[in-house]
């Protein structure tokens, strides 16, 4: 069977004829094998019959990545976009969006989703994110009975029982599609400095027979990862044309000190030219800003010499730079974090991982074989390579042999779910469904399917302790939503607390400073080591004086003084200069440009839900303040 000039394989012959039939399909297949060429049968298919059609994406980047290459597909009045950032065209018949966005347009109905026949969900062993699987999970309780499912992921153990969950829920076939082998084999091999690149077996003997005393080696490995492994690694792979290659790191600056410690030219005259063209006009198109800032030097002086650096912390325009150069195959060697293998059908011959350890949030722990296989699945190109390497750095002092073992045989890690209900959820549960709908939607969350009867309790309990809090701080009255109730649930980030102030009296007593102040309070993320410069505040105390009549709002400011933001908020609101704005923090320029867009976001939240016009006001006025410069998205 032939499709957009590509012969199709096994799996994907039986995916586009689940299709045809009417079902929804699960497809789990390795990395580099087409999966997408099964959304794009879907969207040709679907947009020729003059069916709406929905593609959600875990992250923006990738959304974004999707809309251009589907408005080159498709035709530009084909295609919209949809994500806490942009809207356009969203009426279009093929629409890519963020599952967030998609989850919140069910929850509110949205007279738009009526019209969607099928939805594609890349990447949806999300559905297993701690801090984000519910959306994923919600998306398909709430999706309309009509609506068909596309679902994509490298590899799901447990597909079959995550399809029978659709089919119990949804009522209509749901077809297994499974393609374990890849077009390119990985071969998993490891590197130290007494052996160089070695394969496990040799690994482990080298473990057996170390010679060194306990000491000199904690010594030696220390020097080995600090100063040495990277640089004698990437020089052994070039002698033996095992590149270009990804070089996975768990450390966003660990990428671009790793990447300027190399020194050497890896491109030729011709490409390094090409290199130099392309910079000047990609950079020509932007904020002339983005050009002054030391990151961009850094990037700029790298990548001339074929070597980049890839990471969330990086302004978007620069991402988008370093991956246009990979895919035109002049980035040899790229030191990335994992946000580099989300969705972007990037490969590389080999896939190099610093470390087989990363750092949760918590601590240090191995990667799982669903993190490993994500990353090490970019090794091999089709068509180009005959194999694909994965190679990972390891201290032979320290690394766990039957651990690496069991990382490395195969993904066998199972979806599980991460379902709990938010307030946001339970108020669109109280304000769009009947009881009898309520007690059959807590009834069918995959949650409740892989756990049986006890977790369902658990979930109608849970629903009905957020119902009761609800009813006490005043959103619902016997089961109805108040007008606090009503605007709370077109609120989806810190709902209770935005209640409080923004559909009270308290939202008539807040100046635009002190909105943003608090808006700065809410999105703010925490990290480690970040800093904040030490300046006078203006507006912190009288927005803390505003809401101590709130018992909510007061506990909050009490538990969360984050008065050190404040600078960076009223430094971009008083229309001031990106550079000068980035002396205010340590934090790098991507989280900047991601926090003022969240804050951006949050206020859109607030406008669409109130009808204060004085608000409103006060809001659209903020808006336009903030969205602007680097800030400003470009599509």
């Amino acid at each position: 069977m032939q499709f957009h000039g590509f012969t199709l394989d096994r799996f994907q012959i039986e995916a586009v004829n689940a299709i045809d039939k009417g079902h929804s399909v699960v497809v789990s297949a390795a990395t580099g094998t087409g999966k997408t060429l099964i959304a794009d049968y879907v969207i040709d298919k679907f947009l020729k019959a003059g069916k709406k059609i929905m593609y959600t994406s875990p992250i923006k980047a990738l959304s974004n990545q999707k809309y251009a290459d589907f408005k080159h597909a498709y035709g530009e009045q084909n295609v919209g976009i949809l994500t806490g950032d942009v809207s356009i065209n969203p009426f279009a018949p093929v629409v890519i969006l963020t599952t967030e966005i998609y989850r919140n347009m069910l929850l509110v109905k949205d007279a738009v989703v009526s019209d969607v026949s099928y939805v594609v969900f890349d990447e949806i062993h999300y559905l297993a994110d701690i801090e984000r699987g519910a959306v994923w999970e919600e998306s398909i309780i709430f999706s309309p009975h009509h609506i068909r499912f596309l679902c994509l992921s490298a590899t799901i153990p447990n597909a079959r029982q995550f399809a029978n969950w659709i089919e119990h829920i949804k009522h209509h076939a749901v077809d297994v599609v499974v393609e374990k082998k890849r077009p390119v084999p990985l071969n998993h091999m490891f590197f130290d400095m007494e052996k160089g690149i070695c394969a496990f077996a040799d690994l482990k003997e080298n473990m057996e027979l170390d010679r060194y005393p306990r000491e000199r080696r904690k010594q030696k490995c220390k020097i080995e990862k600090t100063l040495l492994s990277h640089i004698e690694l990437i020089q052994q792979l070039k002698r033996e044309s095992k590149i270009p290659c990804i070089f996975f790191c768990f450390s966003r600056s660990l990428t671009e000190k790793k990447a300027t410690s190399l020194r050497d030219q890896y491109l030729t005259n011709q490409e390094s030219t090409l290199v130099v063209h392309h910079i000047r006009e990609k950079l020509t198109r932007t904020d002339p800003a983005i050009r002054e800032l030391a990151t961009t030097k850094k990037l700029r002086q790298s990548l001339a010499r074929g070597i980049g650096f890839h990471h969330a912390g990086l302004l978007p325009v620069l991402k988008e730079l370093v991956e246009e150069l990979f895919g035109l195959g002049v980035i040899k060697v790229l030191f990335a974090t994992e946000t580099f293998a989300v969705g972007i059908n990037m490969p590389a011959k080999t896939v190099c991982f610093d470390s087989l350890e990363k750092y949760d949030g918590i601590n240090f722990r191995y990667l799982s074989p669903r993190e490993y296989f994500q990353l090490a699945g970019r090794a091999g190109r089709r068509g180009l390579d005959k194999v694909g390497y994965v190679i990972s750095i390891v201290n032979r002092e320290f690394c766990d042999s039957k651990r690496i073992e069991y990382l490395i045989m195969d993904d066998k890690e199972p979806i599980r779910s991460q379902f709990r209900l938010s307030h946001n959820t339970v108020l669109n549960l109280l304000h769009n469904h009947t009881p009898e709908e309520r007690k059959v939607i807590l009834q069918s969350s995959f949650y409740s399917y892989q756990r049986g009867a006890q977790s369902t309790q658990a979930v109608v309990a849970s629903f009905e302790h957020k119902r009761k809090k609800l009813e006490e701080l005043g959103y619902v009255t016997g089961n109805k939503l108040t007008p606090k109730g009503e605007f709370a649930r077109h609120i989806y980030t810190e709902e209770l607390l935005v209640g409080e102030a923004f559909a009270t009296e308290i939202a008539d007593l807040l100046t635009v400073q002190e909105i943003i102040v608090f808006i700065a309070h809410l999105v703010y993320e925490e990290k480690r080591g970040l800093e904040f410069k030490d300046l006078p505040i203006r507006y912190s105390p009288t927005l803390y004086q505003k809401v101590k009549g709130n018992k909510i709002l007061t506990r909050y400011c009490e538990q969360h003084r984050r008065d050190f933001l404040e600078p960076l908020a009223m430094h971009w609101f008083e229309e001031n200069d990106f550079c000068s704005l980035l002396d205010l923090t340590t934090m790098s320029e991507g989280d900047v440009v991601r926090f003022f867009r969240q804050i951006i976001d949050l206020l859109r939240q607030i406008n669409h839900a109130t009808d204060n016009t004085e608000l409103r006001d006060k809001i659209e006025f903020l808006i336009n303040r903030v969205d602007r410069d680097v800030v400003k998205p470009q599509l």
